[in-house]
């Protein structure tokens, strides 16, 4: 147990350390857990799991072609037509972006709107750095609304079997859709105020983009509507979510090829995958195999018992507000995927339903996020935009946003989750 937790701690400080190899690091990582017997060959097929991969794959590639119809452009002139001023827009385009990252990926959202936030605050002639920073922790919010939101949220689905609309209702109670929703409208007056002195008029009578394709939103569409008829379907394989996601990715991407005769097609939408995420979570799933084979989960699972004392809302208050801290600074990706097995082994011991303890979890690793710009891939996305356009990102920048959203979206949900599931 000694030399897996040595490994695993090597491997979380190298990929803090060095974000752009975060990839190779995990699965460096995997493959001296396997090569040392620390997660014996017979475990390693049982330890990936291949939903989540499949989803998260599938979901990128019709994204891109959901962004190359111009769709979003569009939605996004919808939205603007109705607003005054500066403050507002502001507003409606972190709200706007908050919606489309409930089904679609924090990252593939904030690539979709961030251009539209550019061009507006071009024309006039405002700074897009906070109107960027706060597309991008709207996005991150919002991502833990919908089975489909985030790869936390899918992560959270796949490991609990969780269907579409559990995320809505789940036994019997509202779920942690409407935790999030509290948040989002609590975290939408704390942005009013933060752009309460930008009251520029916005210029009306700008011609809307014209969508080139209405097939990619139509599969966006099917793709979700096909999520939740899934759900329903008893003793269905695990991999059928994934499966569906992939199924209309190559849909859209032969119906490109038909449609316009370039075979380039394929090529641009595999590259549209981020094969680093789908490496980082594939080389993560199996040092996370390692570690729970060498006991090291129900180790840390007893820690947090101890920590908790044996109280459940201290216990509960520990993972939402430890979870915000350490996903200001982690990625929340790996973090989640470590701590799912660590809070069933916590439910377990205190013999209680684990639902508590996920919705703590996946709230306060989504949303604490947001505190920084290290936080969350939509963060660093955000701010890899605004660099490519000449806007240096500070962290004092970031946190002059993220951490009164952060505040301002978790102690509404922390609330609510505990009211209805202690």
């Amino acid at each position: 147990m000694t030399y897996a937790i040595i490994l695993f701690a090597i491997t979380y400080v190298l990929m803090l350390a060095f974000g752009k190899y975060r990839a190779y690091i995990a699965l460096g990582s995997a493959a001296i857990f396997i090569i040392s017997g620390m997660l014996p060959f017979d475990q390693i097929f049982g330890s990936i799991d291949f939903n989540v991969l499949l989803m998260i794959a599938g979901t990128m590639g019709l994204v891109q072609l959901f962004i190359e119809s111009k769709m979003p452009a569009l939605l996004a002139d919808l939205v603007m037509e109705k607003v005054p001023n500066v403050q507002m827009a502001a507003v409606a385009l972190a709200l706007f972006a908050g919606v489309i990252s409930a089904f679609v990926d924090n990252v593939a959202t904030v690539l979709m709107v961030a251009p539209i936030a550019l061009e507006i605050c071009k024309k006039l002639k405002t700074n897009p750095v906070p109107f960027i920073i706060a597309i991008a922790v709207s996005s991150n919010l919002q991502g833990a609304a919908t089975l489909v939101g985030d790869t936390t949220a899918i992560m959270l689905g796949s490991y609990a079997d969780m269907n579409f609309l559990d995320f809505f209702v789940y036994k019997g109670k509202p779920s942690i859709f409407f935790a999030v929703e509290l948040g989002a409208i609590a975290s939408a007056f704390i942005l009013a105020w933060l752009f309460r002195k930008e009251k520029q008029p916005i210029p009306k009578g700008s011609p809307r983009t014209v969508v080139t394709d209405y097939v990619p939103s139509i599969l966006l569409g099917g793709m979700i509507v096909l999520l939740i008829a899934a759900s329903f379907v008893p003793n269905k394989p695990y991999i059928t979510n994934g499966l569906i996601c992939v199924a209309l990715m190559i849909i859209g991407v032969i119906y490109n090829v038909v449609k316009t005769s370039d075979k380039s097609t394929f090529v641009r939408i595999l590259k549209a995958i981020d094969l680093d995420t789908i490496g980082l979570l594939f080389g993560l799933f199996l040092v996370i195999g390692g570690i729970t084979n060498m006991g090291v989960i129900d180790a840390a699972a007893q820690l947090l018992a101890k920590l908790g004392g044996g109280n459940v809302f201290v216990l509960y208050t520990v993972i939402v507000w430890a979870s915000v801290l350490l996903s200001a600074f982690i990625d929340n990706i790996p973090y989640v995927a470590t701590m799912l097995p660590v809070v069933t082994g916590l439910a377990a011991n205190l013999g209680i339903d684990p639902t508590l303890l996920y919705f703590g979890l996946l709230s306060g690793a989504t949303l604490g996020g947001n505190c920084t710009p290290i936080g969350a891939s939509a963060n660093i996305a955000g701010i890899g935009i605004l660099r490519k356009a000449g806007y240096e990102v500070k962290t004092s920048d970031f946190t002059r946003i993220g951490i009164p959203f952060t505040l301002a979206a978790v102690i509404p949900a922390y609330i609510y989750i505990w009211v209805l599931y202690a």
